[in-house]
């Protein structure tokens, strides 16, 4: 079964901030992703990345600038709003339903394209089945696409960490994304796992699909990543192809006594 293919989408940043009460969370930072791309955003920890992601998927509002994604601006905008526009992500602790099985978590990915209102999926109509049995089948594809269709009847809880961040990818995918956005993805992952998630990366990215990293793995990252992107206290500080960020002089004073972060 072949997994689905992707749309081109590209996105745009432009001086976001973000503060938490005194705190400047994100100090005007500024970027865009490349259509069909694979970029990386590094940088020590509460350096602000997964408030980037937030701010971009819409969980946290910007105090200032604008996103946007394919021309339009979505700042502001409410987060199952960005999602229906073809923006998907994954969260560095899984945000799964502990009390469904993998593929009921995986299709709640589906219905963030549902056409199907409450009141004809609570009346079981014709049309709302068709589009549940199409939701299934393209929830299916997706596990099948990381490897765990032979688990699509087990209970998310009884999977371990890193299969359960295997399921947030498929879950996302099956938002059929045009930017994919994922938080900390290899962590709690084994080698083999490891793997298999680059390969399925590379695999997106030439169906069409942009990809944003946020990640610690360094070795992943820069085997990975067409571009970088380094945070240091809110402010973007580099970007650049990776050998450039492994060389910025600003970088590795960002992660002076993190030697891993530019090996």
């Amino acid at each position: 079964m072949r997994g689905p293919i992707f749309p081109e989408g590209w996105l745009e940043v432009i001086d976001i901030s973000r503060h938490f009460g005194g705190i400047m969370a994100l100090n005007r930072v500024s970027f865009q992703l490349e259509q069909s791309s694979i970029s990386s955003l590094i940088g020590p920890n509460g350096a602000g990345k997964t408030t980037l992601i937030n701010v971009i998927s819409g969980l946290y509002p910007a105090d200032q600038g604008r996103i946007r994604f394919q021309g339009e601006n979505i700042a502001g905008m409410a987060a199952h709003s960005i999602a229906a526009r073809g923006i998907g992500r994954t969260f560095q602790l899984e945000e799964l339903f502990g009390s469904l099985t993998v593929l009921e978590n995986v299709m709640v990915g589906c219905h963030v394209r549902s056409r199907s209102g409450m009141v004809s999926c609570g009346l079981a109509l014709p049309s709302a089945r068709r589009e549940e049995e199409q939701e299934r089948e393209a929830a299916l594809a997706n596990l099948q696409l990381i490897g765990l269709e032979h688990k699509a009847g087990d209970p998310i809880a009884s999977l371990p960490l890193g299969e359960r961040k295997l399921v947030g990818v498929a879950r996302a995918l099956s938002m059929k994304p045009r930017l994919l956005m994922l938080d900390e993805p290899v962590g709690g992952l084994a080698a083999h796992e490891i793997s298999k998630l680059v390969n399925l990366i590379c695999r997106l990215r030439s169906e069409g699909l942009t990809i944003f990293i946020v990640e610690h793995n360094m070795p992943f990252v820069m085997s990975l990543s067409e571009k970088v992107l380094v945070l240091d206290g809110g402010a973007l500080i580099a970007e650049g192809l990776p050998e450039e960020i492994r060389r910025n002089e600003a970088v590795i004073k960002a992660y002076l006594g993190e030697e891993v972060a530019v090996a």
